[in-house]
């Protein structure tokens, strides 16, 4: 699909957490990068055994597709969502940053407020939700998180050029 719409000049955007990504094989991600204009990427915690506690899975294919597409230079978009007693610890946001410091490819970083729409969603498909007891984050403290992320890029572009 994404070889079609380039042939017919139409941007290409992968939305993807990358969690299939594995740096041993890496023969379709090259074939998909060809054809990819961008990337958005999800990185929904920076340290691996609490993002293994929030979705099921360890983090170390996603860091190691957000490198890999640091190496093929492809442009990437990161997206990260701040779930209260989750994904807001102040020293966690700043190690997001200072990962995301060495990303040459990072066009743009979105900070999103987790919200609770999803719940409806899980109860008409029968399931629990995981997080149906966390309110809401507000926009002011996704904002707050957004400031602590970049002030890592910060401190990372610095010990980069030291």
């Amino acid at each position: 699909v994404f070889r079609l719409a380039k042939e017919k000049n139409i941007h290409t955007c992968l939305d993807t957490s990358g969690i299939t990504f594995t740096s041993d094989n890496t023969e379709k991600f090259d074939s998909l990068m060809k054809y990819t204009d961008l990337v958005l990427l999800d990185i929904k915690h920076i340290n691996s055994s609490v993002h293994k506690k929030l979705t099921g899975f360890a983090n170390e294919n996603i860091l190691s597709f957000a490198r890999y597409l640091t190496e093929k230079e492809i442009p990437v978009w990161i997206r990260h969502v701040v779930v209260p007693e989750y994904t807001d610890r102040e020293d966690d946001l700043i190690s997001l940053g200072k990962f995301l410091s060495s990303m040459k490819n990072l066009k743009a970083l979105d900070v999103l407020p987790y919200h609770d729409m999803g719940i409806a969603k899980y109860e008409k498909l029968g399931l629990d939700y995981p997080l149906k007891n966390v309110p809401p984050l507000s926009k002011e403290n996704a904002v707050k998180a957004r400031d602590t992320i970049m002030q890592g890029i910060r401190l990372g572009l610095n010990e980069l050029h030291q």
